[in-house]
């Protein structure tokens, strides 16, 4: 008795000891095996499909839900409820219509240019149905940069919303040239050579295509092209627009328990006035990505405790970080776990010659815990890197070879992070040819070209700043005029508005006589983005975009501080 009650007591000990020493030493050791487990749980998932050729997509799972739950209320919009059977037969319709009238057909790819309302997941769960894949593009979007999105993914139909059918006035011509088909969501058109969809749909059947046409057998059989940045039957509200004033009314009116977020939208919220009920809601989870440190702290504070779960990634990349712990500031969480499934590396970049260090063999140089680096994530089975659509030759920018040893090859993420002693990621900032603005990413080479067609411009640079208290950076273009030319205000503001979305126009203009070149011959950017836009500290003519006065202003010292104090409005 007393040997057991000893061996017992050692037992106890030693379980306790342990318990100590985990919570010591692997404070978050459990909470990380979950994870991974879950991870796992996924990626044998994944394996499964793969052997036995069936593939369970978003449209299956939906189908799935809709025979299940049929009655409940699947998106809310403006005030109106769409249950699971709604949307199914409505998306019925819509196939019917596109394979009888539309004429598509299994494997075609569709464009669709439509904002937040029911029919767009109708449209594009019809679409699904009949076998197409489709293509989200950006309701931003102008001209050139809506025929690139035709030539990336081959689309040769377009299906615009109701509400958007007037923003193709200026390249519906090019389209309708190119022999691509335009239909859209309205019972009649103005436009002769614009098809309407709505006053087929009353004609159309309710049932079901059959299965075999929208049946996947690979996981890389093309589903959906997103140009860029599943349903567990929870309810989705969905509202056209973000409205910050009305958000808390919204979750309170619905329910809501988690959101979807992007930085600038918790900054949005945290700038309303004050009121009573700030902390009176269900919401338990925001799920997105870009919350700044001092947003994410305030938001706590003023909301509530709601867990953030900020996550990083891309749609074309092949690796993701989850902060499955909720640490404030960062984007993700490694450990041994992890990289036995994930190899990833950061490595030291030369900001000034805008590339990564090499040493003497020409290999790249991993950074110290703590420092920062680039991200770069090894291509490889479990983590393959599939490109993009159309485009071998951005496919291959995309890639990094030689990175350790020879023949080894890596994704180049262009994001600088960092990682800490306990294994908590952080990101610092983007490098390249993009940054972030208004929730979206601006592709500089896509605004020099754009810039480059005025005729008093003769070299463009086009770069981001950071501005207090606005998440991501704001555009700037440092412009070489044309011999003989002068700047005009009003004609580059004309073209901007014409030709670039909201968010990719430069709110800064700054006139130099020489542009910089790095030793590589790529044109400088470091510099001028460490220079910012203050007109005291820079002695080049500065210029801001001014929707007032409807031109590209002088950049005067009281209108730099209205914008630092954030009286401007950008």
């Amino acid at each position: 008795m007393t040997s057991f009650l000893g061996w017992l007591s050692a037992l106890v000990a030693g379980v306790f000891s342990a318990h100590v020493l985990q919570k010591l030493c692997f404070p978050f050791f459990w909470r990380d095996l979950v994870f991974l487990l879950r991870v796992i749980r996924y990626g044998v998932r994944l394996e499964l499909f793969k052997l036995t050729s069936s593939v369970c997509t978003v449209l299956d799972r939906f189908t799935q839900q809709a025979q299940r739950i049929p009655n409940k209320p699947f998106v809310i919009y403006d005030g109106g409820v769409h249950t699971y059977r709604d949307v199914e037969q409505r998306s019925n319709r819509l196939a019917n219509v596109f394979l009888e009238k539309v004429h598509l057909r299994k494997g075609d790819c569709v464009a669709l240019l439509m904002s937040n309302e029911p029919d767009f997941l109708c449209v594009w769960f019809g679409l699904a149905k009949v076998g197409c894949s489709v293509a989200f593009l950006n309701t931003n979007i102008k001209s050139k940069s809506l025929i690139h999105c035709f030539n990336c993914c081959g689309a040769k139909t377009l299906i615009v919303g109701s509400d958007l059918a007037e923003c193709l006035d200026g390249v519906l011509t090019s389209l309708l040239e190119d022999n691509i088909q335009v239909w859209t969501m309205k019972s009649q058109s103005e436009h002769t050579h614009m098809h309407t969809l709505l006053d087929k749909l009353d004609a159309a059947s309710d049932q079901p295509v059959p299965a075999a046409l929208h049946a996947t057998t690979s996981l890389k059989s093309p589903t959906l092209y997103i140009f860029t940045s599943g349903t567990t039957g929870a309810t989705c509200i969905l509202k056209k627009k973000f409205s910050a004033s009305q958000f808390w009314n919204d979750c309170r009116t619905h329910n809501v328990t988690i959101f979807q977020y992007i930085g600038e939208l918790c900054r949005y919220l945290c700038n309303q006035p004050k009121t009573e009920v700030d902390k009176v809601h269900k919401v338990r989870m925001g799920v997105g990505n870009g919350l700044r440190q001092d947003v994410w702290r305030e938001f706590h504070s003023r909301f509530g405790n709601i867990k953030m779960c900020e996550v990083y990634g891309s749609t074309e990349g092949n690796l993701c970080f989850m902060n499955h712990i909720g640490k404030i500031g960062t984007v993700g969480r490694s450990n041994f776990f992890y990289r036995l499934l994930f190899k990833y590396d950061l490595v030291k970049y030369d900001m000034v010659k805008d590339e990564p260090v090499r040493d003497q063999y020409g290999f790249c140089q991993p950074v110290q815990k703590g420092e920062t680096g680039l991200l770069l994530s090894r291509v490889g089975i479990l983590s393959p890197f599939f490109g993009y659509a159309g485009s071998k030759h951005l496919t291959e920018k995309k890639l990094m070879r030689n990175v350790f040893v020879k023949g080894d090859t890596y994704f180049n993420t262009g994001d600088l992070m960092a990682e800490d002693q306990g294994g908590f990621i952080c990101f610092r900032d983007r490098v390249g040819d993009t940054f972030r603005w208004k929730g979206e990413n601006v592709a500089t080479t896509e605004v020099m070209e754009t810039l480059g067609l005025v005729d008093f411009i003769q070299e463009v640079n086009v770069y981001g700043v950071e501005i207090p208290g606005h998440e991501g950076r704001a555009g700037m273009a440092a412009i070489i005029l044309r011999p003989g030319l002068v700047f005009d205000g009003k004609k580059l503001f004309e073209h901007a508005m014409r030709d670039l979305p909201a968010y990719a126009r430069p709110l800064f203009i700054r006139l130099q006589e020489v542009m910089e070149m790095t030793s590589t011959f790529k044109q400088q950017k470091f510099q001028l983005v460490q220079s910012g836009f203050n007109p005291s500290t820079i002695s080049d003519p500065l210029f801001v975009l001014d929707y007032q006065q409807k031109s590209y202003i002088p950049l005067t010292d009281l209108i730099y501080q209205s914008i630092i104090t954030g009286e401007r409005k950008l």
